[in-house]
């Protein structure tokens, strides 16, 4: 765990991690530094957001992953569960978890798992435990053709896919000119 003290002074090295991690399929971002710091900024201005770091043995930072009281999170962010009738102070909200690659497969997603679904634990009203993942078109042009989406993962995990719950973000991707919108979808755990 990394107090927010010290996420803010690893703040370039947690955006460059971001960016390298979401150049991947299927965020295929096409990021900044100066993007990744503006993003990050709620996490430090929420009183409750937390930043779940992995470490290698020789100390570089080689995933992190937050979370927060959905209560705290942006207005668009929250929008599909006040819509849905859902008490927001009841959920609490996994912001990214990003691995590098060559760390993966080696329990550290289901740590980053466990952490914030005990955070989570934490306050006294969390029912629910959420995320979301974009959703990209089977044939998109950049999907690797060896691609395994992180269903199966999220589904052992006892998060369940909610469709009729979706947000829109916006951001570069590595094959167009500007920001466009994606569709992000929610999946949800009671704990």
């Amino acid at each position: 765990m990394l107090s927010p003290a010290e996420a803010r002074e690893r703040l370039t090295e947690i955006a460059t991690l971001r960016i390298k991690v979401f150049r991947e399929f299927p965020y295929i971002y096409d990021g900044s530094i100066d993007y990744e710091v503006k993003y990050l900024r709620r996490y430090f201005e929420a009183p409750n957001a937390r930043f779940v770091a992995a470490f290698s043995k020789n100390t570089e930072l080689i995933g992190v992953a937050t979370c927060l009281p959905l209560q705290e999170e942006d207005d668009f962010v929250k929008k599909p569960f006040t819509q849905a009738g859902f008490d927001l102070s009841e959920i609490f909200y996994f912001g990214e978890s990003v691995l590098l690659s060559e760390y993966r497969g080696q329990g550290l997603g289901h740590r980053f798992f466990d952490h914030r679904e005990s955070l989570a634990r934490e306050f006294s009203t969390t029912k629910y435990t959420v995320f979301c993942a974009v959703q990209r078109a089977e044939d998109h042009p950049l999907r690797p053709h060896n691609y395994r989406p992180h269903d199966e993962f999220w589904a052992k995990r006892g998060y369940r896919k909610n469709p009729e719950l979706k947000s829109r973000f916006e951001w570069k991707d590595l094959d167009q000119a500007q920001e466009t919108t994606k569709e992000m979808v929610y999946w949800m755990r009671k704990i």
